[in-house]
C-alpha cells in the first residue's frame, strides 16, 4: 500500500492473495438485491448468462397476478431507482432515512379485450446502504447482521432406539418455503412418511397417491425387504383411496374427495406458490441424490423423482448400516452416489442469509400482502377505468420494509466505539433472529467449534455470555459463494508443487480433498521440502501424507480467524478463553485525544483501519494543493480536483469522539488508496486503539492484588489516557390539550445566575461550562387552568398572555454530568424542517466532556489481561529503572501464569526491543530466518509479527541481547527481558529482577464517571412509594430481605427501621425528616410504610377484615395520602418528596 508506515515485520510466508475487502459481505449482497450495474458485471464474468438481481427475482415470482376468473393479469418488470433524497450527512443531521425512490413498470392486461395498459409506479421509498455498508435509518446509523441458518435441503439423520438399541433412520426434505417432508424406518422395520409434521403414514401411500403400482413399487424397491414389507402392511387399494387416505390425515373432519385430495397433495409440494425449495434447496437436493448433474437449475419445487430418490437413499442408507450392504446408491445415468447421513453442523449444511436477502424476503412479505389487495379491487373497480396505479396500494410493501429495518433482531443498531468495533459489527454472523434459532433452545452441539469453519468462521471471537458460540465472525479471508455458502480461498497443489493458482472452496468440496497448513516449507520452486507433509482430511482429521497426494494449501497462517483475532499480535502463546477476551476487548476500546499506533502489530492494522471507513482515502494519485483542519484539497494527475472535508468531534452511537485530522501537507504526493487524514483511533492510518505504555510486571505492596492496576501520575497529568466523550441531550415543543408549549428565557421562579448562560432564545450558548442541574434549553409548558377570577381577568387584559400560569419543563444536564456545550442544532417548523406530528421546535444540545483516567476505570491489554485502575502513585513513588526511568504501569505477576496468556510476556518484551531499537551484530544461528529489514532498526521502529508466522522464541531472545543503549550507554534490559528496578519511595533496588517492557493498553468503555452513581431524594413507584432502582432512574440501593437479617443479627433495630421507613415509603414521615433536618431539629418517629398499607390493601380484596390496633386494644385509622400539615411542610421547603414514578425524562430531571 503506497504510503503505509514503516512497520518491519517477522512473517516467514509470502502471501499468494491480498486479503479481499472486508465489507464485500455486505456491500455484494446489497448490490445482488438492487441489481448494480458492478454485481452485473461480476456475474457475466463468472459465467452467469442472464442475471438476476434480488428485486427482479421477487417481481418474477409476484408476476402475474391475476383476478379470480383469470380474464385481467398484472406483471411488474424493471426495478429502477431515482437519486437519493438528501446526503448521509444530511440525513444523520435532520433524522431522516438515506433512501432513493423506487420505481417499477406495472402491465395490465385485460384477457377479454386484449387491451394493454403499462405504467411507472412509485413502489415507495427504499433505504439504500452507505459505502460503510451501514443504512442510515430516521438519522441513526444501522448495520443488518448476516444470518446463519440451516440451508434448505435433504437431510439423513441416524439414532438409536433406546428400548430396543436398534440403529433407526430418518431423513427429512426442508423447503425454505412449505411443508416439511419427512421419511423414517421405525423399530418394527416399516418406512414411514409424515407430511407437514402430521400423523405417520406408511410410505407407500405416499408411493401410490403419486400414481405409482405395487408393480412399479416392486420394481425399484424389490432389493429392500423393509420396503416390502411395509408393502404389505399397506392396506390402501390404488391411488385414488391412497389420496383420500392422506387427505384425510391432512385435513382431518373435512369431506374427502379425490379432486380436492389431488389438488391438496399437488399445492403441497408441486406448486412453486405454496411450495420453494429455493435454488441453494434445489442444488443441495441434486448434489445429494446424485440427479441433474451438471445441469443448470431452473425449477425450485419437489418432482416425484426427488421424493422416490430421497426413499430409496433411505432405504440403502438404513440395509447399509444394520445389514453391511454397500453403501452406493445407483441413479439415472449410472452415478453411483455414496449413501451416508448428514452432520446438521457442518457449515456444508449451514448457510449465510446476508443482507440482500433478508431485505428481499421482507419485499416478498410486503408484495405478497399488496397482492391480496390488487385482486380485491380487480373484482371491484371498474374493467374500463382500471389502470396499474388504481390497482396498486404500496403502503404493505413501504410497511415491511420499515419494520424489519426499525424492529427486526437482524438490523441493529451500529457498534460505534471505535472503527474496530464497527467493522467487526459488518461482518458479524448471527444463528439467532427469525428463522434462525433461540439461545434458550440452542443445545452444546451447536455452539460448538466444528472443523468445518476452518478458514469460514472464527473460532475464537464469540461472545462470553448466553450467546456464545451463536454469535460469531466471518473469518479474514472468506467470502459468500451465490447460494449463500461461506468459501475459503486455498492454493493448487500439482503433483507436489504449491502453484499461485487460488481455487476458492466450499466446506463440503473440500471434504473431498488433503489440504496442507500455510507454514508447511517449501523451497523456491514451491516443492514441499520434506518428503511427508502434514494435512487435515474430512471432519478434522489431521495426519502425515507424502506430498505428491496433498490438493490444496492454505494461503495464509491467518486464514482461520477473523480480523479481531488478526490483530493480537503473539496469539499462537495464549490459550483460547483469554485470547477470545482479548478479541472482545479490543472492540470495547475508546478512542483516545491522541492515539498511538501499536510498537508490536501483527500487520492487520493498515488495512483494518482502511476498510472500516472512519480515515479519508485519496481516490485518485494527485498532489496535495491545501490542508486545514476542515479540508484535503487534492490536484488529481488526471486534471480533476477533489475536497475531501474532515469529520470534526462528531458524536458516535455509543457517545465517543469521532474527528479527522490530516497526516499531509501541502505540496505531498498521493497515490491512489492512500490514507490522507486519521480518524478516532488510528495513527499514520494504521489501527491504534490504546497506548504504548511502560509496564512493571511485579506485585506491588498488595495494591495490584486480583488484577488490580497501579498507574503512574504522568499518564493522568499528560493526558495520556484520557478521552472525549460527547451527549446529546433533546428537547421538543409540543403542543399540548391546554396551549402549545414555548422555548424561551422567561422561566418562572428561576434567578438570573441560572440563565447566565442562556441566550435571549432560552437556549445555552455554545462554550458554556455547564454541570448536572444547569438549563440547557428553557421551556415552558401551560398549566391546567381552573376558572379565572375578575382579579385574574383583568391582568390577562392587562398583560396579555404573560399572566397566564406555566410550569418550568425546561432541559437540565442529567444528575451526574458534566462538560462544555460543543455544539446546537434548532429544527423548528418555521423553517420548513421535518418534525414529527404536533411538535413545533426541536434542540439537540451536544455536551463534550474531557475524561482524565481515574481509578476506577478498566484498562486492558490484546491477550484477554483486563483489570480496574486500583491506585494512581505519584510519578515520584513509582519504581524507576536505572536511568531513571519511572515505569507508567505495574502489572501483578499473579495474572499470568493459570491464565496462559503468554503472549503478553513475549509483546513486553519485543516492545521494548522495538522502543530501545537494536543490531545484529555477524550472523548468529537464530537469526538465519530474519528477513534483512531486521538485522538493524534505530529506536522507536514499529514491528510486526503476524498471528502464527511471528517472531519465534530464540529470535525475541537474540534480540534482547542485541538491544541499542540508551544516550548514557547502559543497556538495562538484559537478554530474559529483565531489568533492576529501583523502589521510588526509598531508592532501594527491588531484591529481584523485574520484567520490564512496553504492553499496548486500552481503556475499555467500562468507566467509573458511567457507573458511580448516588442518591438523596429522588423519584419514587407509584403503587409501592418505594424508591426506584438503577443509575438511569435516578434510584437508590435496594435493602433486600438478606440485608434485614444481617441488620437484624447485629440488634441495629433502630437503624433498620429507619432504613425501612422514613428512607424508603413511609410518605408522611420522609417528609416530616427533611424538614427536621432542614431546621435543625431532632428526628421524629416513624410513621407507617405505605407497603404494609399495600399488603393491607391485598388482606382486604381477598375478603379479609384487617385491623390495625393499638396495645390497649383500640382500632387504629390509618389515614389515605398527607394531612394538611405535610403539604405546608413540603410547600415551604420547595421540594417534592412524593415524586411518583416520572412519566418523562424531563419531570426526572
Amino acid at each position: 500500500m503506497p504510503g503505509a508506515p514503516n512497520r518491519v515485520s517477522f512473517a516467514k510466508l509470502r502471501e499468494p492473495l491480498e486479503v479481499p475487502g472486508l465489507l464485500d459481505v455486505q456491500i455484494d449482497s446489497f448490490e445482488w438485491l438492487i441489481g448494480s450495474p458492478r454485481w452485473r458485471a461480476a456475474a457475466t464474468d463468472r459465467g452467469e448468462p442472464s442475471p438476476v438481481g434480488g428485486l427482479e427475482e421477487v417481481l418474477y415470482e409476484l408476476s402475474p397476478i391475476e383476478d379470480f376468473s383469470g380474464s385481467m393479469s398484472l406483471s411488474f418488470s424493471d426495478p429502477r431507482f431515482d437519486e437519493v433524497k438528501a446526503p448521509v450527512d444530511e440525513c444523520k443531521d435532520k433524522d431522516m432515512t438515506y433512501a432513493a425512490p423506487l420505481f417499477v413498470t406495472a402491465e395490465f392486461i385485460n384477457n377479454n379485450t386484449g387491451e394493454i395498459k403499462s405504467q411507472t409506479v412509485f413502489m415507495g421509498d427504499f433505504p439504500m446502504m452507505t459505502e460503510k455498508g451501514t443504512f442510515i435509518i430516521n438519522g441513526t446509523e444501522r448495520v443488518v447482521v448476516s444470518q446463519l441458518v440451516r440451508s434448505p435441503g435433504v437431510y439423513f439423520d441416524e439414532t438409536i432406539d433406546k428400548s430396543t438399541e436398534k440403529l433407526l433412520h430418518s431423513v427429512k426434505v426442508i423447503p425454505s418455503r412449505g411443508a416439511w417432508l419427512e421419511f423414517d424406518v421405525d423399530k418394527r422395520d416399516t418406512v414411514g412418511v409424515r407430511i407437514d409434521r402430521k400423523r405417520r403414514q406408511p410410505v407407500t401411500v405416499l408411493l401410490k397417491a403419486l400414481g405409482w403400482t405395487n408393480e412399479q413399487i416392486h420394481e425399484r424397491f424389490g432389493f429392500s425387504e423393509i420396503m416390502m414389507g411395509t408393502l404389505e402392511k399397506d392396506n390402501t387399494a390404488g391411488t385414488d383411496e391412497a389420496l383420500l387416505d392422506i387427505y384425510r390425515k391432512l385435513r382431518p373432519g373435512e369431506p374427502p374427495t379425490k379432486e380436492s385430495a389431488q389438488t391438496l397433495l399437488e399445492n403441497l409440494f408441486f406448486k412453486e406458490k405454496r411450495y420453494d425449495l429455493a435454488r441453494v434447496g434445489r442444488y443441495k437436493v441434486n448434489k445429494k441424490l446424485g440427479l441433474h448433474a451438471g445441469e443448470p437449475i431452473t425449477s425450485s419445487t419437489l418432482t416425484e423423482e426427488d421424493v422416490v430418490a430421497t426413499i430409496e437413499y433411505l432405504v440403502r442408507l438404513h440395509h447399509a448400516r444394520t445389514d453391511g450392504q454397500a453403501a452406493v446408491m445407483t441413479v439415472p445415468g449410472g452415478i453411483e452416489v455414496p449413501v451416508e447421513t448428514d452432520d446438521i453442523d457442518h457449515f456444508g449444511n449451514r448457510r449465510l442469509r446476508t443482507v440482500g436477502e433478508l431485505i428481499q424476503n421482507q419485499i416478498r412479505v410486503g408484495m405478497s400482502r399488496m397482492e391480496r389487495v390488487v385482486r380485491e379491487r380487480m373484482t371491484t373497480q371498474d374493467v374500463e377505468a382500471i389502470t396499474p396505479q388504481t390497482l396498486i396500494n404500496i403502503r404493505p410493501v413501504v410497511a415491511a420494509i420499515k419494520e424489519f429495518f426499525g424492529t427486526s433482531q437482524l438490523s441493529q443498531f451500529m457498534d460505534q466505539n471505535n472503527p474496530l468495533s464497527g467493522l467487526t459489527h459488518k461482518r458479524r454472523l448471527s444463528a439467532l433472529g427469525p428463522g434462525g434459532l433461540s439461545r434458550e433452545r440452542a443445545g452444546l452441539e451447536v455452539r460448538d467449534v466444528h472443523p468445518s469453519h476452518y478458514g469460514r468462521m472464527c473460532p475464537i471471537e464469540t461472545p462470553e455470555g448466553p450467546n456464545i458460540g451463536l454469535i460469531g465472525s466471518l473469518s479474514v479471508y472468506a467470502r459468500v459463494n451465490p447460494f449463500g455458502f461461506i468459501e475459503t480461498p486455498y492454493r493448487k497443489v500439482v503433483d507436489g508443487v504449491v502453484t499461485d493458482e487460488i481455487h476458492y472452496l466450499t466446506a463440503d468440496e473440500e471434504d473431498r480433498h488433503v489440504v496442507a497448513q500455510a507454514n508447511s516449507p517449501i523451497d523456491s520452486g514451491g516443492r514441499f521440502v520434506e518428503p511427508r507433509v502434514l494435512v487435515r482430511r474430512k471432519a478434522g482429521e489431521v495426519e502425515y501424507v507424502p506430498s505428491s497426494e496433498v490438493d490444496y494449501m492454505d494461503v495464509s497462517p491467518r486464514q482461520m480467524v477473523s480480523v479481531a483475532t488478526a490483530m493480537i499480535p503473539f496469539l499462537e502463546h495464549d490459550d483460547a478463553n483469554r485470547a477470545l477476551m482479548g478479541a472482545n476487548m479490543q472492540r470495547q476500546a475508546v478512542p483516545l485525544v491522541r492515539s498511538e499506533a501499536p510498537l508490536v502489530g501483527t500487520g492487520m492494522e493498515l488495512r483494518a483501519a482502511i476498510d472500516a471507513g472512519d480515515v479519508v482515502v485519496a481516490d485518485k494519485a494527485g498532489v496535495i494543493e491545501e490542508v486545514s483542519a476542515d479540508y484535503i484539497t487534492v490536484m488529481a494527475d488526471d486534471g480533476t480536483r477533489h475536497t475531501y472535508r474532515m469529520r470534526k468531534f462528531e458524536r458516535s452511537n455509543h457517545g465517543t469522539c469521532a474527528n479527522q485530522s490530516p497526516i499531509v501537507d501541502a505540496g505531498d504526493r498521493v497515490e491512489a488508496g492512500q490514507v490522507i487524514a486519521d480518524g478516532p483511533c488510528t495513527e499514520n492510518g494504521e489501527m491504534a486503539l490504546g497506548k504504548n505504555l511502560l509496564v512493571a510486571i511485579m506485585p506491588w505492596e498488595g495494591h495490584n492484588y486480583e488484577d488490580a492496576i497501579i498507574l503512574s501520575n504522568r499518564l493522568v497529568e499528560e493526558d495520556v489516557l484520557t478521552s472525549i466523550h460527547i451527549e446529546e441531550h433533546e428537547i421538543d415543543a409540543r403542543d399540548t390539550k391546554l396551549g402549545a408549549e414555548e422555548i424561551t428565557r422567561d422561566i418562572p421562579n428561576v434567578s438570573d445566575e441560572v440563565l447566565a448562560d442562556l441566550d435571549e432564545r432560552g437556549i445555552v450558548r455554545i462554550g458554556a461550562e455547564v454541570r448536572d442541574g444547569d438549563i440547557l434549553v428553557g421551556k415552558v409548558t401551560p398549566k391546567g387552568e381552573t376558572e379565572l377570577t375578575p382579579e385574574e381577568r383583568l391582568l390577562r387584559a392587562i398583560f396579555g398572555e404573560k399572566a397566564r400560569e406555566v410550569r418550568d419543563t425546561s432541559l437540565k444536564v442529567p444528575h451526574g454530568e458534566s462538560g462544555k456545550v460543543i455544539g446546537i442544532r434548532v429544527f423548528s417548523r418555521e423553517d420548513d424542517d421535518e418534525l414529527p406530528a404536533g411538535v413545533n421546535e426541536l434542540v439537540r444540545v451536544y455536551v463534550a466532556q474531557k475524561r482524565k483516567i481515574s481509578d476506577g476505570d478498566k484498562l486492558a491489554g490484546r491477550h484477554g489481561n483486563k483489570g480496574v485502575i486500583g491506585k494512581i502513585l505519584p510519578v515520584e513513588d513509582m519504581p524507576f529503572l536505572p536511568d531513571g526511568t519511572p515505569v507508567d504501569i505495574i502489572l501483578n505477576t499473579h495474572g499470568v501464569p493459570r491464565r496462559m496468556n503468554i503472549g503478553q510476556i513475549l509483546e513486553t518484551h519485543l516492545g521494548w526491543v522495538a522502543k530501545s531499537g537494536w543490531n545484529i551484530d555477524g550472523s548468529p544461528e537464530w537469526a538465519a530466518n530474519l528477513p534483512e529489514d531486521l538485522l538493524h532498526a534505530q529506536p522507536n521502529q514499529i514491528v510486526s509479527t503476524p498471528v502464527f508466522d511471528g517472531a519465534k522464541e530464540e529470535e525475541l531472545q537474540g534480540m534482547l541481547s542485541c538491544t541499542l543503549p540508551n544516550r548514557d550507554g547502559e543497556v538495562m534490559v538484559d537478554g530474559d527481558g529483565k531489568a533492576v528496578l529501583f523502589d521510588g519511595r526509598s531508592g532501594e533496588p527491588f531484591p529481584y529482577p523485574v520484567t520490564v517492557g512496553y504492553m499496548y493498553i486500552m481503556k475499555l468503555h467500562h468507566l467509573v464517571d458511567d457507573k458511580i452513581h448516588a442518591r438523596s431524594t429522588g423519584p419514587y413507584s407509584m403503587i409501592t412509594q418505594q424508591p426506584l432502582g438503577g443509575k438511569a432512574q435516578f434510584g437508590g440501593q435496594r435493602f433486600g430481605e438478606m440485608e434485614c437479617w444481617a441488620m437484624q443479627a447485629y440488634g441495629a433495630a433502630y437503624t433498620l427501621q429507619e432504613l425501612l421507613t422514613i428512607k424508603s415509603d413511609d410518605t408522611v414521615g420522609r417528609v416530616k425528616v427533611y424538614e427536621a433536618i432542614v431546621k435543625g431539629e431532632n428526628i421524629p418517629e416513624p410513621g407507617i410504610p405505605e407497603s404494609f398499607k399495600v399488603l393491607l390493601k391485598e388482606l382486604q380484596s381477598l375478603c379479609l377484615n384487617v385491623e390495625v390496633l393499638s396495645s390497649d386494644g383500640a382500632a387504629i385509622e390509618l389515614r389515605e395520602g398527607e394531612d394538611e400539615d405535610l403539604e405546608r411542610a413540603a410547600a415551604n421547603l420547595g421540594i417534592n418528596l412524593s415524586r411518583n414514578e416520572s412519566a418523562s425524562v424531563e419531570d426526572l430531571a
